[in-house]
């Protein structure tokens, strides 16, 4: 097994300890929390340029991220993914301009500071994940992504697509199905997380919806919490919709607010619906201690 580091100089804010906080407490991706706080990110992936499994820790030394990566495949591109995965591959100087535009997204960056949006190791994962919380609970989803990496995937990574394709699962209803679908498309090269990122989301979203069993949600979670795209908006995410309404008001439309977002719709949509889950975690543990 190799190992490579990279340095990244991030340009613009970025806190690793607010988006491990962030990750940790994102189901698909199901970081393990921590008994106490470090100041390294690690993670076991996937990598999308040849399918093999890498370790990957990252550390913050002020405003560059130092990136150590470790397997037996494509390291440099698993340094460029992860790069990718955490968006410190964007210039997000002018992401604090937002505010002079959007008191909303003012006051969501003073609760999430430094928080840039980091979610699926890849597309392929995105895509597997959309596939898998298809109509179940999210916790019964988590469950059977933990027993798809137990059983079939390999230094704690996520199956690769050529072992996907050929599993006979025992799935709830056509997930088996779609999954297969999912890994002919990673195969064939429609799940490439670089060519994803710098596509024009609005297409790559329509052209996605060409594989069987993803439609217009999972497209975009493919598209903007995949391949991590900074400037797309999630028009079918209706805890989205139902954010704007609470922090806006019930005339105002997603098109129309996040206007002021640009050239970071995707991370505005990103904090307002971090906030929003952190409110109703909140509001259900207050739940329980009454209880």
């Amino acid at each position: 097994m190799s190992r490579h580091t990279a340095k990244v100089n991030v340009r613009g804010p970025w806190s690793l300890n607010t988006s491990r906080q962030f990750w940790e407490e994102f189901t698909p991706s199901a970081l393990p929390q921590a008994e106490t706080r470090t100041e390294t990110l690690s993670t076991v992936f996937r990598v999308d340029t040849d399918w093999s499994a890498a370790g990957a820790e990252i550390t913050q030394h002020a405003t560059s991220a130092t990136i150590t990566v470790d397997g037996d495949g494509d390291l440099d591109g698993a340094v460029a993914q992860i790069a990718r995965v955490l968006a410190l591959d964007i210039d997000g100087r002018e992401w604090p301009a937002v505010r002079d535009r959007d008191p909303v997204i003012a006051d969501a960056q003073d609760q999430l500071p430094g928080l840039r949006p980091c979610g699926f190791h890849s597309p392929y994962e995105a895509a597997a994940w959309s596939v898998l919380s298809q109509r179940v609970r999210i916790v019964q989803a988590a469950h059977l992504r933990e027993r798809l990496v137990a059983e079939y995937g390999d230094h704690g990574a996520f199956p690769a697509p050529g072992r996907l394709r050929r599993l006979d699962l025992d799935l709830p209803g056509r997930k088996a199905e779609y999954l297969r679908a999912v890994a002919d498309a990673a195969l064939d090269g429609r799940l490439d997380g670089a060519i994803l990122h710098a596509a024009d989301p609005e297409r790559s979203v329509r052209d996605l919806q060409e594989i069987k069993g993803i439609g217009p949600f999972a497209a975009e979670l493919i598209v903007l919490r995949g391949a991590n795209v900074p400037d797309g908006l999630p028009a079918n995410d209706r805890r989205l919709q139902a954010e704007i309404a609470e922090r806006y008001g019930a005339d105002r439309t997603l098109e129309e607010v996040s206007r002021a977002w640009r050239p970071f719709r995707t991370w505005a949509a990103v904090h307002l619906r971090a906030l929003r889950e952190q409110r109703t975690r909140e509001i259900s543990g207050a739940g329980r201690q009454r209880r």
